[in-house]
């Protein structure tokens, strides 16, 4: 089995001049300040992304492993609305003396 090499050069890509253009707008988009500020949160963003697949991917790895597929989806009981109740009447009257 051979391993996938991806290349340093597509073509169509982003080269180093394209890319050196894409940095300079950034740095005057955001600032030189801003940059790693905003580079950090992109990681932790990525990395609370990381851990809720992996959170999923063990709980569905346990429901194949314990054949427990209990559909909870379908109960009516557990339901609960949380979208107020309006009428039309009450809607239009409210338009009409705004």
């Amino acid at each position: 089995m051979q391993a996938e090499l991806t290349p340093l050069f597509i073509p169509g890509g982003f080269g180093p001049m394209e890319l050196g253009v894409i940095l300079l707008l950034a740095i005057l988009l955001f600032g030189a300040n801003k940059i790693p500020k905003l580079a950090r949160s992109t990681g932790e963003a990525m990395g609370e992304f990381q851990k809720g697949r992996e959170k999923v991917e063990t709980e569905l790895e346990e429901m194949r492993e314990s054949g427990n597929y209990d559909d909870s989806a379908g109960d009516d009981d557990e339901f609960v609305d949380t979208e107020p109740v309006t009428n039309e009447d009450e809607t239009e009257a409210e338009t009409e003396t705004n």
